[in-house]
Formats: structure tokens, sequence, C-alpha cells
């Protein structure tokens, strides 16, 4: 759950009218080195990159085989900050060079790597540790044919020049759309979604359809940028939160949600927060299923889904032995609050002693649960290829 790539609503009435101000938010993950920093606290992520090496590794044989560029441009969309911001491009560097002399390739193409994630993320903290990549690169393989530079910008829209993009990598932040959906903002004093942050059971189906809607304008926009970017027989692997449910609010897609709305009622039954502003909030974030994902792809034409993999991934998997002498509950209270904790503070405007209790509160909420269910997430890897 990287660095989210949206605008906040901000409404306000004029003369009987409502007037919608589009803002863009740059948020992100919580920064620093401290214990709620999304630094500590980015194991999950680590292990969805991993699982989805395999995958990235087959997609970049491919482009060396079919292509054979000779300077090959790659983009790692929403890299966010931290120990895992270099991850996926180490493994990148990697392969190329091991494929490049596996497969007899004349010369190892030279690389144009792009870190992309929007203005607000810390690319200061990514660069510090490049130094390092092009000394191991340079050690382990002897090549020194590596660029790699930060490009800040949301990826709903166009990011590079036309046809200059050999392979796109994006791992878990595609699930965060652009904004809060259109529909959802408060009607007359009223709110669609009550009691919600996002999708639940008791969600109205008008709330429900934003959200597919929503991610329908911004996936379709992300495809028609890339197609313009890519060259032909270019890959694409991107891996994000999904389901395997054709419901949007099945458990494996939403209930961490629910569960960090219960914490949220909590806390406004005990005066802490006013529940109008929990009525009022709503997560720019929609896990799609693979259909989705497959009818955007056709109705775009410029790409082919080469191949898609569904993986549970357990809430509070990731962790070293040393988190394990946390609750579950607790373990994972972290990870989701050094991913949402920006946008709750943002919206609630919460003290920190009040934002510590929310979350042992949510890690209370969760163990309990945990106490009868092992909940998963759906994480999904889908590989596309540019048709010519």
């Amino acid at each position: 759950m990287d660095t989210a790539h949206f605008i906040i609503l901000h409404c306000c009435h004029h003369r009987d009218k409502h007037t919608y101000i589009l803002i863009m938010g740059v948020l992100h993950m919580n920064k620093g080195e401290g214990e709620t920093s999304y630094a500590k606290n980015s194991q999950l992520q680590k292990k969805i990159i991993s699982v989805g090496s395999s995958m990235m590794e087959a997609a970049i044989l491919n482009i060396l085989l079919e292509v054979q560029p000779k300077s090959m441009g790659v983009a790692d969309l929403g890299c966010s900050s931290g120990p895992n911001s270099l991850t996926a491009i180490s493994q990148m560097i990697h392969t190329v060079v091991t494929a490049s002399k596996k497969i007899g390739l004349p010369a190892i193409p030279e690389l144009r790597v792009s870190l992309n994630d929007l203005p607000g993320n810390d690319f200061n903290e990514v660069f510090k540790s490049l130094t390092e990549i092009y000394k191991n690169v340079k050690h382990d393989y002897g090549f020194e044919g590596c660029y790699v530079w930060g490009l800040p910008g949301s990826f709903y829209g166009r990011l590079f020049p036309a046809r200059s993009l050999h392979f796109v990598h994006s791992s878990s932040s595609l699930h965060w759309l652009s904004q809060v959906p259109l529909g959802l903002e408060p009607r007359v004093g009223t709110h669609l979604n009550k009691e919600n942050i996002y999708i639940s059971k008791s969600s109205s189906k008008s709330v429900v359809k934003a959200y597919q809607q929503q991610f329908h304008e911004d996936f379709s926009l992300f495809l028609r940028s890339r197609a313009k970017e890519m060259v032909s027989k270019g890959r694409m692997v991107l891996s994000f939160m999904g389901r395997r449910s054709p419901t949007p609010c099945a458990d494996e897609a939403c209930y961490q949600w629910e569960l960090l709305a219960r914490a949220l009622m909590s806390l406004a039954l005990d005066g802490h927060v006013k529940k109008e502003k929990i009525d009022s909030f709503n997560a720019p974030y929609y896990a799609p299923s693979v259909e989705e994902v497959k009818r955007e792809v056709e109705n775009d034409g410029s790409f082919v889904v080469d191949g898609v993999e569904a993986f549970e991934i357990e809430w509070d998997d990731g962790y070293s032995t040393d988190d394990f002498k946390l609750s579950s509950g607790n373990r994972v209270a972290k990870t989701i609050r050094a991913v949402v904790e920006p946008m709750l503070e943002s919206h609630f405007h919460l003290g920190a002693e009040t934002m510590d209790e929310l979350f042992r509160r949510y890690a209370k909420i969760i163990d309990d649960c945990f106490s009868e269910t092992k909940f998963k997430y759906i994480n999904l890897v889908i590989s596309f290829v540019r048709k010519d």
C-alpha cells in the first residue's frame, strides 16, 4: 500500500449551490524512521514484491528475447521511500544483466530507470541508497550502464515521452484511486455511506457503483497513458490488492476498512471524534476483481493480459521474529497505520494521544476477530503485453 495518488474533494456552499473544488492531496506514507513509520512497518509490502518477482522476471526475459533493446526504458510506479523503494529496481537490474548473458545477447542493454511517485514522496531518502546500488551492480556484474532518476507526478495521466518505455512495474499502489469517488460528497447535510469509511455490507448500491465507476475511470486512464508511453511488445507487471469474489463488499476486499470504521465509531461514542466526520470520510481505495481488470483492458484494446495470479496473504504476514512478540492485531494495526495515518490526520485532525488510542482499539478489534478467523488479503499480480 504505497503512496496514494488521489484528490481530496472539498465542498463549499455559494448561493444555495454546491461548488466542489478539487484540491490535489499530496498524501504519503508515514515518514521517518520512528515506530509508526512506513520504513519500519512495510514488511507486508516487501512480501508482496517477492511474491510477484517470478512474473516480473519472465516479462523482462520476453522483452530481451522479442525486442532486444539496446537502451531499455524501465519505470517503477508508486516507488514510495523506505527499505522497499529500490527492491524491485534491484531485482530488475539483476534480471536484465543475468538474462542478457544467459541468452547470449551481444551486449547488456543500457538501463534508463525512472522511479515515480507523488511530489510529496521523500525522493532524497531514496537517492541516498543509489550509490550502494551502483556499487553492487559494478562489483557483481561489471555493469555500469544503469541510470536512475526520480519522476514526481501521478500515474493517472502521462508521465513519459511516447514509445520510451519497455517495462513498467508497480506494486501495492494501484488499489489507490485518483480521488474519492464522485457522488459520495455530502448532499444537503446527508451522507450516503454513514458509519462506513469504505464499501461495506451495509453500503448502498449507489455507493458501490460510485466506487466501481471511479475505478473504471482511473484504470482506463492509466492504460491509455501507458499505451502511449510504451513500445510495441513492451510489458507491464502490476501488483495490487484485489479480490476473487465478484462482490466488492466481500470480506477479502474490505473487512480491514470495516474494522477501522468500527474503531472510529467507538471513539465517537466516547466523544473523541464527531460521528459526522466519520460519515463524511470515504477512503480513495478500490480492490478490483480480475474480471473488472480484464474488462478495462479489453475496452482499451492496447494491451493483452499475459498472466494472472491471485495470492492469499495473511493480514499479519511478512514480519520478522522480533515482531511476533506483538499480537496479530498489533502487527496489522501498525502496518495499516503507517499507510493511512496521514489521511486520517488530514480529515479528523486527531491529536497524537487520540491517534494512538484509535489504533490500540483497532488492534484489539482485530485480535478479537482473529480468535475466530485468520483473515487474508487477495493480492493480484497481472502481466500485460503492449500490442503491435
